[in-house]
């Protein structure tokens, strides 16, 4: 059932949205550990300095093909749908592609800078993360 802007939304908490992203990061793990069995064969060894910084690129675009392309269809990755958990505008509408893109982006600067993007959330009124906040986004609970 999608939420429209007349539904009140209604905030997962920040337990849950943890408890996703622990999950979501075992799947990660095997999403990146098959990418990188493709990769290998087509790409060769992954030894030297630029080639380890081609490979990382290359993981992180698929990461964040992963979520872009389940952000976009449902508002739920694997993981946010076991939760139950929906992304979502602030209004309560799906998050547009450049919603998804940058949230993708700034979680990813959050998390590079010691999880400052994450821990926000122990400080914001309304406990959203930082990257939510500034995208105008929220993490909903959802059925």
């Amino acid at each position: 059932m999608q939420e429209n802007a007349t539904t009140p939304i209604q905030a997962a908490s920040l337990r849950r949205r943890l408890a996703s992203m622990l999950y979501e990061s075992l799947l990660l793990f095997a999403l990146c550990l098959v990418a990188g069995f493709a990769y290998i064969p087509i790409f060769g060894s992954i030894h030297g300095p630029f080639q380890k910084a081609v490979f990382q690129l290359y993981l992180l675009g698929v990461i964040m093909l992963y979520f872009l392309t389940f952000w976009k269809r449902g508002g739920q990755t694997l993981a946010m749908k076991t939760w139950r958990i929906r992304l979502v505008s602030a209004d309560g509408t799906p998050p547009t592609t450049a919603q998804c893109v940058a949230r993708f982006s700034l979680a990813v600067i959050g998390l590079l800078s010691a999880g400052a993007g994450f821990l926000w959330a122990l400080f914001d009124p309304e406990r959203q993360f930082l990257h939510d906040r500034l995208c105008k986004t929220r993490l909903a609970r959802s059925g």
